[in-house]
This record gives structure tokens, sequence and C-alpha cells, in this order.
């Protein structure tokens, strides 16, 4: 009787894809909402820093990153971080995404 590998979930293959290759911007940011979604914060919120230090122009982890805050009742920090999101948004003529920035800076006053 021969034992089946296990399955690896999508948060361990992500993480694997980020040990290799650590600045790639897409693989950490999929990392990045998988913690956010289990509920990590410190994880979420260590690979949302991480992605945006390596990979400043990734427009779409100022978004989720700045929510990750808001939900943290952390609302200054989630500001400023909008505020660099959306001017990353307008020099790469994303105009969706400086749109939806715009939106939750407007919600946080």
């Amino acid at each position: 009787m021969t034992s089946q590998p296990q399955k690896k979930t999508r948060r361990q293959m992500l993480e694997e894809f980020v040990a290799a290759q650590p600045a790639d911007a897409f693989s950490r940011y999929g990392l990045a909402l998988e913690c956010m979604n289990a509920g990590e914060t410190p994880a979420a919120d260590a690979h949302f820093r991480k992605l945006l230090e390596l990979n400043p122009e990734y427009v779409p982890g100022y978004l989720m990153y700045a929510q990750l805050l808001v939900r943290d009742a952390r609302p200054d920090e989630a500001r400023k971080l909008l505020h660099a999101g959306v001017a990353m948004a307008a020099k790469k003529g994303d105009a969706h995404a400086r749109s939806e920035m715009e939106g939750l800076l407007g919600e946080l006053g």
C-alpha cells in the first residue's frame, strides 16, 4: 500500500515561490492576500511591506495593504499608503486603481 503525497495548499506553493524568488511581485502579493484572508495580520503586513519595498510600482499592493491597515485600526498609516498609491497609479496610468484608492481615502476622511 503506497501513500499518496499530500497535495500542497495554495499558501504552501506561494511560500515556496517567494522563498525561491523573493522579489517576484505576483507571488508575494498572492501570499500577502492568503495571510490577510486567513486573519494573519502580522504576516500579511510583513509581506505587503516587503512587496512594496521591492516593487514600489506594483499598484494593487497599495490598495490591499491599505485595506489591511484599515481593518487593523491603523487609519493614519492607511492614508499615507493610499496617497503614495494614488501617486503611483497616476504615474502608471492606472485610473481604475487610482479611483479605488481615492474612494477609500474619502471614506477615511
